[in-house]
C-alpha cells in the first residue's frame, strides 16, 4: 500500500486552520452556533459592531427571528395619544441638538449649570449614588423574573459601576464638552422629526436607530472611563457541561478592571445552539402579542362601567 504524501497528510490540518480563521464570520452570518461557544462568541461579536438586526438573527431560529419581525409593530403600539405637547417638546428638543453650531450653543448654555451644580452637589453625589445603588440592589432583590444566580451576577455588576459612578468626575467641563458634540452628531444621525416616526418605524429601520444610539453611548461611556468594547474584548467563554442538547458556558470578563463571571445556558434546536434566555423571552413576547386579551378582562371593564 503506497503511503501518504507529506502533502496529502497535511490537507486536513490546512483545511481545519482555514475554518477556523473563517469560524466566527460564518457563526456570526448564519442562525445560532455550531457549538455552545461559538453561539455565543458570535453574539458578543455582533454586539459589539452594534449590528442589532443581525444579533436578532443570529441568536434566533428562524422562525422565532420571522415571529420577532412580524410582531414588531404590535411592540410598537402605544395606547396613550401623542399630544401637541409632546410634539412641540420633541421637536425642539431635536431643533436644538441638530441645528447649525448646537455643539456651541450647548455647551455655552450648560457651561454654567455645570459650575453650579459641582458647587452644590459635589459632595453630596457619592452619598445620592450610594442611595441610588441601595434602590437598584433592593429592585433586583426583589425582582421575580430573575433567578437567585442572576441576581447575584446583578450585583456583582452594580458593586463595580457604583463606585466608577461615585469616582466618575461628571461636572468636568472638557468632558463635557465632548459629550455635547457626540449627542450633536448621534442626533444628526438619528435624524427624527417628530415623535410619530418612533411609533411607526418597521423594524429595519429602528434596528438601525438602535445601532446608531448604541454607539453614540459607548461614546459617552468612554469619555467618563468605562469602554463597552474594553469588556466586550476580554470575554473568555469556557464550557461548563454538555449534554442532550443543553449546555453551560462560563464567561468571564473585565469590567473596569475587576473580574467578573456568569454563567450562559444555551439550547440546541435542528442542530444550531442558542441562548435559553433568550430564546424564552422571545417566544413569551410573541405569545403576549398574538394571544387574544383573557375572557374576563373585557367583561370586567364592561362591569366596572
Amino acid at each position: 500500500m503506497r503511503p501518504l504524501s507529506l502533502r496529502h497528510a497535511m490537507l486536513p490540518l490546512l483545511a481545519a486552520l482555514l475554518l477556523s480563521a473563517c469560524h466566527g464570520k460564518d457563526e456570526a452570518a448564519q442562525p445560532g452556533g455550531s457549538t455552545p461557544e461559538a453561539a455565543l462568541q458570535a453574539s458578543v461579536d455582533l454586539l459589539k459592531a452594534g449590528d442589532f438586526n443581525g444579533l436578532w438573527k443570529h441568536a434566533l431560529p428562524p422562525a422565532d427571528y420571522a415571529n420577532l419581525r412580524t410582531d414588531w409593530s404590535h411592540h410598537q403600539q402605544d395606547p396613550r395619544p401623542i399630544t401637541a405637547e409632546d410634539r412641540a417638546r420633541f421637536s425642539e428638543t431635536m431643533q436644538k441638538l441638530t441645528e447649525p453650531d448646537a455643539e456651541t450653543k450647548l455647551y455655552a448654555e450648560l457651561q454654567p449649570k455645570l459650575i453650579n451644580m459641582q458647587q452644590q452637589y459635589k459632595d453630596q453625589l457619592p452619598v445620592l449614588i450610594s442611595v441610588g445603588e441601595a434602590l437598584v440592589k433592593s429592585g433586583v432583590s426583589q425582582s421575580k423574573s430573575l433567578s437567585d444566580v442572576q441576581k447575584t451576577q446583578a450585583n456583582s455588576v452594580i458593586d463595580v459601576l457604583a463606585p466608577w459612578a461615585q469616582q466618575t468626575p461628571w461636572f468636568d467641563q472638557a468632558r463635557a464638552k465632548q459629550a455635547v458634540s457626540v449627542a450633536v452628531a448621534t442626533a444628526r444621525k438619528l435624524d427624527l422629526k417628530t415623535p410619530e416616526q418612533l411609533r411607526t418605524m418597521d423594524f429595519d429601520a429602528a434596528m438601525g436607530k438602535y445601532s446608531t444610539g448604541y454607539a453614540g453611548l459607548k461614546q459617552l461611556l468612554a469619555i467618563y472611563g468605562l469602554s463597552v468594547d474594553e469588556t466586550l474584548n476580554s470575554i473568555k467563554l469556557t464550557p461548563v457541561s454538555s449534554s442532550n442538547g443543553h449546555a453551560v458556558v462560563k464567561v468571564d470578563y473585565t469590567l473596569l478592571g475587576k473580574p467578573l463571571s456568569t454563567e450562559s445556558k444555551l439550547v440546541q434546536q435542528d442542530g444550531r445552539w442558542y441562548s435559553e434566555d433568550m430564546l424564552d423571552n422571545a417566544r413569551k413576547a410573541h405569545l403576549q402579542a398574538t394571544q387574544p386579551a383573557p375572557a374576563g378582562t373585557a367583561s370586567s371593564a364592561v362591569m366596572k362601567d
